[in-house]
């Protein structure tokens, strides 16, 4: 039985954004980032209490999220914390940190927010809006293929360190941060070439329905096809003629690429990682991981901590006759006693 829910009817959520909704994407960006200069927006990151830990009603991203609050206000639980976003507030989720989200409308107001995503080499922008009492969902959405996707995710992974440090120019390096990111933001709206939105209907839908869920070990053809409401063989052959890639495949790769971040960030156990990755069965999930990256788990995580160890013992000043390890020292006459009257 499928665990995903339905996908509304009316009105058609999950679409592709049109030329107005990318205006009024870049309108609110361009708002938030004039803010941030005048000291006025407010950066919400809660802490990171709970990473990656399957909870009831909560759930988590592999890479961090980030909200603004346009209208309404949305409730996030956390496992150890709530936070309230208001209006012209903006929040960044941490990596693997479990959350859940209730909205509430204003009386003349409903319910808005803007919403980035980060998924490998891809980004996700969508509007998201109150589907059903309190749930959010997302409206229209937009994804964008990135050569620099490490550069913007690190934008977003440095908003949340900047905010938990407490140093003497923080809210300098914080705000500095965040406009840079917005910014970031804001041109790839106005850039937009629609790579990726050629896709249509339920190739569409499939693509971000796996991109949300691949967490979730119900997830598969037979319950994709259920949400979209057609035949689990129909769907494939449609998957498979318009992207060359079986939809068993591509729902494995997602998965793969979530898990191959885990095994490089985080201490969880294989198994954890399998689990987390929508895997129930860790044996299978090593199968899988073997396929898609010619070797095990353990070999990969292996391979990575000894490719990282050998960066760290690489040389610090490279000279013509010598190399120095050491991390330098004062140059003679700075500030040092250099024995003159």
């Amino acid at each position: 039985m499928s665990t995903l829910p339905p996908i509304p009817v009316q009105p058609p959520f999950g679409q592709p954004t049109r030329a107005n909704d990318r205006a009024e994407m870049r309108d609110v960006l361009e708002d938030a980032i004039q803010r941030a200069g005048r000291k006025q927006l407010r950066v919400r990151v809660p802490g990171d209490e709970g990473l990656m830990q399957r909870l009831p009603g909560l759930h988590f991203h592999f890479k961090p999220e980030v909200f603004l609050q346009m209208q309404g206000r949305t409730e996030f639980r956390f496992p150890k914390e709530t936070l309230d976003l208001r209006p012209g507030d903006l929040c960044v989720i941490p990596s693997g940190l479990p959350h859940g989200e209730t909205v509430y409308s204003a009386p003349d107001r409903p319910f808005r927010n803007l919403v980035a995503g980060f998924y490998s080499n891809t980004l996700s922008l969508h509007l998201a809006a109150e589907v059903a009492p309190q749930r959010p969902d997302i409206e229209v959405i937009e994804f964008f293929d990135l050569a620099n996707a490490q550069e913007v995710e690190g934008l977003a992974q440095s908003v949340i360190s900047a905010h938990r440090r407490q140093a003497p120019a923080r809210d300098h390096v914080l705000r500095g941060l965040v406009i840079a990111l917005l910014g970031m933001f804001e041109s790839l709206v106005s850039t937009t070439t629609d790579r990726l939105n050629t896709d249509v209907g339920k190739v569409f839908h499939v693509k971000w329905i796996v991109r949300e869920q691949f967490s979730n070990t119900n997830l598969s053809v037979k319950t994709i096809a259920e949400r979209l409401q057609c035949s689990p063989d129909y769907l494939s052959h449609l998957f498979h003629s318009a992207t060359g890639e079986k939809l068993i495949q591509y729902i494995h790769r997602i998965r793969i690429e979530g898990a191959r971040l885990a095994l490089e960030s985080t201490p969880l156990h294989i198994s954890e990682i399998a689990f987390a990755s929508g895997f129930d069965d860790a044996g299978y999930f090593a199968r899988v991981f073997k396929k898609h990256c010619g070797e095990s788990p353990a070999d990969f995580r292996a391979r990575f901590d000894a490719r990282r160890g050998q960066g760290e013992n690489r040389p610090k000043t490279i000279y013509y006759d010598r190399v120095d390890y050491s991390p330098g020292a004062p140059a003679p006459g700075n500030g040092e006693d250099d024995g003159g009257d």
